[in-house]
Parts: C-alpha cells; structure tokens; sequence
C-alpha cells in the first residue's frame, strides 16, 4: 500500500502538481440489529481503496479508485491534475496551504475487547435480552435495538515528506421502544436517539452501556407517554438533560463554527453560518458559563484521533471562552485566512471522498453542581431529555427542536411528564439565557455517526461532551 501511495504522489508531482498527498483507507464495518427479540439484520463489510489529492496552479484535483495496483494508481493521479487544471480555470484566488511539521509516525486508539473477536451470537443475546424485556411490556408494540463497529486504517502520503499511519476502532448501540394506544405513538431511547451512544474504544463500550438493565424502564416511559397531557405552550425555564445539550451544541455551534461554512465555500448541503469572519474574537455567542472547546485528544471521543486527513496533528482549541468566540475549526486550506496554522479538523469519510473541515469533540466544559441541585433550585420550568426532531436554518441561527420526553418543573421537584415537547430560539439568545452549566460528575462524552456535510455527501463521525444545563426564560410548547 505503501509503495502505491508513494506511486500516486510521484506521478502527479511529475505531471505538475505542486503538492500532492494520497491516503490508503480500509474499512471495516459491522452493524447488528433486533427486533422484539429478533435478529433482523447482521452485516458486515469491508472497503479499501485510494484517494490522491493535488494543488495544480492553485487549485485542487481530486480522484480515488477501488483497483490497488502501480499503474491504477498513476491514472488516478492523471485524473487528480487534470482536475485541478480544470477547476483553475474558474478560481477566484490561489489555494494556499498553512504550514505543517512533517510527521513520520504511527497512531492507534486504546481498544479493551476487539469488537471483530466478539462473537455475534453474543452481541445478539444482549439486543435479544434487551428487545424482549421492552415487549413485554404492556403497550409496547415494536421494540428494538442496535449495534454498529467501525474498524479504520489508514495511510497517509505527502510530498512535502508526511508518512502517518492510523487505525481507529468505533463502538455503539443503543435501544428503542415504540407505543402505540389511545390515538397516539410514542417512543423512547435509551442512552440516546440516532441509534444510541457512540465512542472510540471497542467492545467495552457496548458492555458499559448495560442495555438489558435498561430496557425496563425505557419501555415503560414509552406507555407512559401515551396518557401524558400534551407540553404546554408558554416562557419558561429550560432544563435540559446531556443528551439533548449534545444536539444543542451538534447544530448551533458545532456546524457554526465550521470555517468553510463561514466562508461561505461550504453552502449546498445544510447552509453556511451566521458568524461574520470579522467577529471572531470578539462576537458575543452565549453567556459567560459558556465555554465551547474542539478536542480532538480527548480519550473516547467519537471524534478523536491522532492526526487528520491532511496530516495536522490532533489538538485542543478554545472556540467560545465564557461567551466570546475565539475561534473556529480550520484546515490548511483556510486557516491562512485568518493568519494561522491550522487546528486540524479536515477529514474524509472515506478513500473516495475529499477531507472536509469536520467538527472533532466539540463539546462543553463543565460547571459546578448537579443536575438535582439544577432542579431543586428552579421554581417553575420544565426539563427536557433526548431528541425527537430538529429543524434550524441553513445560517444555523433560528431552531426549533423537540424531545422525547419532558417533566413539569415546580417548586425545585420534578413533577408531571410531558409528551410532544418542543423548544425553539435565535442561537445567540438561546445561548446567552445560559446560567447554569452541571459539573464533572454530570459530564459525559456524547457521539453521533451521522452528521451530513458536503456533496458528494460525506457521514462524519463527531463527539460531543456535555453535561446538563438551565436556560432562562425560553418558549417551550410550541407546535
């Protein structure tokens, strides 16, 4: 693989390019699935190929192939420059790219049980377990349950002398119950919607989940649901619960503060941003208890790894520091822009896809104090927990989301549940009615496999920490 990479790289300088890289990615991938107690799907797969990226008079090229062999790979890298040829014919201005240290080096994250040495049948008994305890319940008609590996390698190549090998391993799953009665359907999710709670490790993380101890009372809050009275229409306090944070974040910031997108070069899939490049230092994003930081070191994370797919080594960088966006996530690409080195956020989802600024672990500090202490100092508010829906403009600036469950807020108790709750704002306002961020012990590193991003469409893997927070004086209830 080696030796084709180093093939694709040659050629193109050779044609013209005046930098070029080549990335090596295999992917394995294994995806179980259960309903009411059984197996409704099981597979698995494996993909390899090459991707080669070039600079031709300033612009790039791009082209990828499945067939791993010398002269494939020369081809490809014919096809990358005259790509790039292509594309310079309508540039506006000259891609420049931020320097980087040349790394020569191998990376790898901690894995305690290799998803890919755990049998299915095992992986199996513990959806079974968990389906069947859900559908027993009475009132419950579909319950169901997943799991999802990713095994990465990858091989990096530059010009410029990089040489980077990788290999990332990803776990999850989660479950789900379905209600059905008195004219309604509800559902509930436990650790989270999307298919559940997703992290870098291995089999372990599946385990620590506990799913089967679970089941019980995520069936039950489903039929719950079913008699609860509607979310009422009103202002008020808003708690929310991590798992839904996380999606707070995912989407009114996360994307946000995506360079492309405030450039305006990343616009056809899901909009650009409302930031003004101009801001960034001094634009006013939330409250001072907010502070936002892209940690891609962050043992666990979802969107963690050793290096991106331009060969930028992993970093922590402070994007909103108590309420003031400081900054962005960059690529080599942009980062010069603002007269910096880039914090290395670009990747690809796969060999035949071209990296993008993707968010990394991008998530909340914590605070001080509990979320009981949260609730036990409100007076009246309602508190909100995992996400149902979500709807924000292509300037990730107006929202509306809902959740699948809420509780009335009243006199520092938790009291009646809710069905159908909604929540909706302006993301600076929304963010600057923050007061109240729970601490370590309510912190968690939350993980999505699914966020969208370019065209041809790219899924990227992101993580989230997040911990439970209070907002002031939100319109909740409307439908």
């Amino acid at each position: 693989m080696r030796e084709l990479a180093q093939q694709a790289v040659q050629a193109a300088l050779d044609r013209g390019a005046s930098y070029a890289d080549a990335r090596v990615v295999r992917t394995e991938t294994q995806s179980l699935s259960v309903k009411n107690a059984t197996p409704e799907e099981v597979t698995t797969s494996e993909d390899v190929g090459i991707g080669v990226r070039v600079l031709v008079d300033g612009s790039w090229g791009f082209a990828g192939t499945a067939r791993l062999d010398k002269a494939e790979a020369t081809h490809i890298a014919d096809v990358a420059v005259a790509i790039a040829r292509a594309s310079a014919l309508v540039r506006q201005r000259p891609v420049q790219l931020a320097p980087v240290e040349v790394i020569r080096a191998s990376w790898r994250n901690p894995v305690q049980r290799d998803p890919w040495d755990v049998s299915l049948d095992e992986k199996l008994r513990v959806l079974s377990a968990a389906t069947a305890t859900m559908v027993r319940v009475k009132g419950v008609r579909v319950a169901s349950g997943s799991m999802n590996f990713w095994k990465t390698t990858k091989l990096f190549l530059s010009s410029e002398g990089a040489e980077i090998e990788q290999v990332i391993v990803e776990s999850g799953g989660g479950i789900g119950a379905l209600a059905v009665g008195e004219g309604e359907v509800q559902r509930r999710s436990y650790p989270a919607s999307s298919r559940g709670q997703f992290a870098t490790g291995g089999y372990e993380i599946v385990a620590a989940l506990d799913l089967p101890a679970h089941a019980e009372r995520t069936a039950e809050e489903a039929v719950q649901l079913l008699r609860a009275p509607l979310c009422p229409t009103m202002t008020t306090d808003l708690l929310l619960d991590s798992d839904q944070v996380m999606l707070q974040i995912h989407e009114s910031i996360g994307h946000a503060v995506e360079f492309d997108r405030i450039l305006g070069t990343e616009a056809a899939y899901a909009g650009t941003s409302w930031v003004d490049p101009a801001q960034i230092g001094s634009l006013r994003y939330g409250s001072d208890k907010l502070n936002i930081v892209s940690d891609a070191t962050l043992p666990g994370g979802l969107g963690t790894f050793g290096y991106d797919d331009e060969g930028v080594p992993a970093q922590r960088a402070m994007i909103v520091d108590h309420g003031t966006l400081v900054g962005v996530l960059t690529s080599r690409e942009t980062a010069p822009v603002l007269g910096q080195r880039s914090n290395g956020t670009a990747r690809a989802m796969a060999w035949n896809r071209i990296p993008l600024i993707r968010m990394t672990n991008i998530g909340l500090l914590p605070g001080e104090g509990t979320l009981a202490e949260m609730i036990a100092d409100t007076r009246e508010g309602i508190y909100m927990s995992t996400n149902k829906s979500w709807s924000i403009d292509d300037k990730r600036l107006n929202f509306q989301f809902g959740c699948e469950i809420a509780w009335e807020v009243k006199g520092g108790k938790l009291g009646r549940m809710f069905r159908q709750p909604t929540y909706g704002g302006m993301t600076p306002t929304f963010w600057g009615s923050l007061d109240w961020v729970a601490g370590p012990s309510e912190w968690t590193i939350r993980g999505t496999p699914n966020c969208g991003k370019g065209q041809p469409s790219q899924a990227g893997h992101t993580g989230h920490p997040s911990a439970p927070c209070r907002f002031r004086g939100v319109r909740v209830g409307v439908r």
